[in-house]
């Protein structure tokens, strides 16, 4: 599984995000991920709505394997429905 998080600079929820994902990655729930600083890539919310398929009024927006879960809120209950930590720390 891997994370791919788009983000900016300043936000709170990105950091968040990037640091679930480093969790995740630590413990061996998750193959890896990126964080993508969309200022500094010159990414419009405009052309990640065009990914994503609807309207993008914040960030983070995540995908895990190329599926959007959403901002860093239905990312920690996506984490937390699939149980990931325990299973990673079970192994």
């Amino acid at each position: 599984m891997f994370v791919v998080i788009f983000g900016r600079p300043g936000c709170p929820f990105c950091v968040f995000a990037n640091q679930l994902a480093d969790k995740l990655h630590a413990a061996g729930a998750i193959e890896g991920f990126r964080y993508i600083d969309i200022q500094a890539e010159g990414i419009t919310k405009a052309d990640l709505e065009k990914t994503i398929g609807k309207p993008v009024t914040t960030v983070p927006q995540i995908f895990v394997d190329k599926t959007h879960i959403g901002g860093f809120s239905e990312f920690d209950q996506y984490v937390r429905e699939q149980d990931l930590l325990a299973t990673a720390n079970a192994n």
